[in-house]
């Protein structure tokens, strides 16, 4: 018996390789151990990604929803910058007129809606506390009415003291306002040049890379592009289709501050499963102050929304890009909630489908690799020709 001959196995982990492999991933530890000691250092970065992050994300949901459009005007035989600049001018001048259209109207209701919401609120508490004091549950309503006293009571001061009290909060509020105005002032400029420059900047990092992986490389950044582009386009559609719906309906049945409720419906349902859930909250609430009957007739929209939006909407618009379980999606925005708050709720999914293209390429490699080196003696893998989504 040879013992110098590698093993099936050993080939199939990568024979000598594996060694230097090892090593590799043990001095890549040790960097990221180094490094994690002298973070202070790389603070300077981490204000620069903080500043570019939030226009370059709005860029990229812009660019999906633009670019089929550029493409399109390109096939029309019109210069790609023409292009840029008549869809710019177009959609500048089409929501400069929804605006000059509906903000009085908009800005009205939010005032009246800010104004009595504290009543709406109260009122529900009320009747919800008389419903519990005549309810079987009474006995336990001033035992858990004094716990909340006794515990939250003094929850202002524990939010003032987890702000670090005005002066710190004020420097919060100012630092955001910053971040918003550069993100709303740099991100045309990051689109515009997107849109411009974006396929030859892909083909210019291709060819940085070896000539070897350049295939694989590039498959795996079109799936991704197929996978984000899809759902950030399918989305926002979804997501004004729900908007609408929810308008008409709410005019239908005179419900108050229509216009706001169905806005701020459409901006939440941009979060599957959890957003449609935030936005009919609100709404709820005035339905239950106003009357039981406009509760019904609430119920009756709702359900009438939701029931066009899963059986014709989004079967339509979305298709079966994703091919994500609903389970699978809660747990996403869960933990991606977890981990990075509100940017992470939104762009949870997105980032599934990122991190989805690469497991299954590294996991069709995988299939090929042991149908290589294992498959005459246990079997092989069936592998398609198609790229798995």
């Amino acid at each position: 018996m040879n013992l110098k001959r590698p093993t099936p196995l050993m080939k199939f982990i990568g024979g000598p390789n594996l060694i230097y492999s090892l090593i590799v991933l043990i001095l890549i530890g040790i960097t990221i151990f180094i490094y994690s000691k002298v973070s202070f250092i790389f603070h300077p970065l981490i204000i620069v990604f903080s500043t570019i992050v939030a226009p370059t994300i709005l860029a990229f949901i812009a660019y999906y929803l633009l670019n089929p459009i550029v493409d399109l005007l390109e096939k029309l035989h019109i210069k790609r910058v023409w292009g840029i600049i008549i869809i710019a001018l177009t959609v500048t001048g089409i929501l400069t007129g929804i605006i000059l259209v509906t903000a009085p109207i908009i800005e009205r209701q939010i005032t009246e809606l800010i104004t009595a919401f504290p009543r709406y609120l109260n009122q529900m508490g009320d009747n919800i506390q008389s419903w519990l004091k005549h309810s079987i549950l009474g006995p336990y309503y001033d035992e858990g009415y004094n716990w909340l006293v006794e515990n939250l009571s003094d929850l202002p001061s524990k939010i003032s003291d987890y702000l670090g009290g005005a002066v710190e909060g004020f420097k919060n509020v100012a630092s955001t306002l910053t971040n918003v105005v550069v993100a709303i002032i740099t991100f045309p400029v990051i689109l515009f040049f997107l849109l411009k420059d974006g396929k030859r900047f892909k083909e210019y990092c291709l060819t940085l890379l070896p000539p070897k992986f350049r295939k694989d490389i590039d498959q795996i950044l079109k799936n991704m592009d197929n996978q984000v582009g899809s759902y950030i386009q399918g989305q926002i559609i979804v997501a004004l289709c729900i908007g609408i719906l929810l308008y008409i309906g709410y005019l239908i049945i005179d419900l108050d501050y229509a216009i706001v409720l169905a806005i701020t419906a459409a901006i939440t349902s941009v979060v599957p499963y959890l957003g449609p859930m935030i936005a009919i909250s609100p709404a709820i609430i005035i339905a239950i102050v106003t009357s039981p009957f406009m509760l019904l007739k609430l119920a009756a929209v709702w359900g009438a929304v939701q029931f066009l939006e899963g059986n014709f909407i989004s079967p339509n618009v979305m298709g079966k890009t994703m091919k994500i379980h609903p389970l699978t999606i809660v747990i996403v925005l869960l933990v991606a909630g977890n981990l990075f708050g509100l940017i992470g709720v939104i762009l949870g999914i997105p980032g599934y489908a990122i991190v989805k293209v690469l497991v299954v390429y590294l996991y069709n490699k995988f299939r090929y690799r042991y149908n290589r080196y294992f498959g005459d003696d246990y079997g092989y893998y069936q592998i398609s020709d198609k790229n798995d989504d």
